[in-house]
């Protein structure tokens, strides 16, 4: 059984490295199964094999035996189209291909174009997708966001309408949502609020110190306070 979305990469110029490299630094859940920069080879491949995503990087207009291989395959998964012209996208678009990037391709339009494609894997329930895709986040910020792994995460801290999140590799990144919008994300991803300012990951929690509502130490060894209310829960979560 496939524990990752299998990719496949035909470019013509450069064998798919430009591609490979930005898939590999920002969607780690994704295995690259295949690229090529000849499209005989992609249409061998594609014919006995069956991957999750597509990336094409081909000259138009598109060659017969690329118009038979789209004929096949643009049913069956997402193709995104890299083009350096307006017009080869628009032609593309036309042909039935699921989405496109012109050159030279930014990192955030390559990051949304591919969430595009975990976005609909998703709403096709794409096992895969219930395995692995769904312990990765996307963080706002200013530039565009920073997608972590859940795990990652040691916990939240809320500053009015923003929040605080702090990473296992001792960054902080801000967010300006509510702590509210992460809990109802991460409660089923055994994150637990003890605090109106805190939400934190369990599996980071390092120590529990009795009191009134007691406190916590936590892998990166910050000390938080254990609302009153939620001590009894808190405790029963983690018996």
């Amino acid at each position: 059984m496939k524990t990752k979305l299998q990719v496949c990469i035909v470019e013509e110029q450069d064998d798919g490295e430009s591609t490979s490299l930005l898939l590999k630094k920002e969607f780690p859940e994704f295995e690259i199964s295949f690229k090529t920069n000849n499209i005989k080879d992609a249409f061998i491949y594609l014919k006995k094999n069956s991957p999750d995503l597509l990336f094409l990087n081909i000259q138009l207009p598109i060659k017969s035996e690329t118009e038979f291989l789209l004929k096949i395959i643009k049913n069956q998964l997402w193709i995104i189209f890299i083009t350096d012209s307006e017009k080869s996208a628009i032609q593309a678009i036309k042909k039935g291909i699921t989405d496109c990037l012109l050159k030279p391709v930014k990192n955030l339009d390559f990051v949304i174009a591919v969430n595009k494609a975990l976005e609909n894997f998703k709403k096709n329930r794409n096992p895969i997708f219930n395995q692995n895709i769904q312990n990765r986040i996307n963080l706002p910020t200013l530039q565009g966001f920073k997608r972590v792994s859940i795990n990652e995460i040691i916990r939240c801290e809320a500053d009015s309408n923003y929040t605080f999140i702090y990473l296992s590799d001792h960054t902080k990144v801000i967010v300006s949502k509510t702590l509210y919008d992460f809990e109802k994300h991460l409660s089923h991803h055994n994150f637990f609020r003890i605090h109106h300012k805190h939400l934190i990951n369990l599996s980071h929690l390092k120590e529990y110190i009795k009191g009134k509502g007691g406190q916590v130490i936590m892998d990166d060894n910050s000390v938080l306070d254990v609302s009153v209310r939620k001590k009894n829960d808190f405790l029963q979560k983690i018996a």
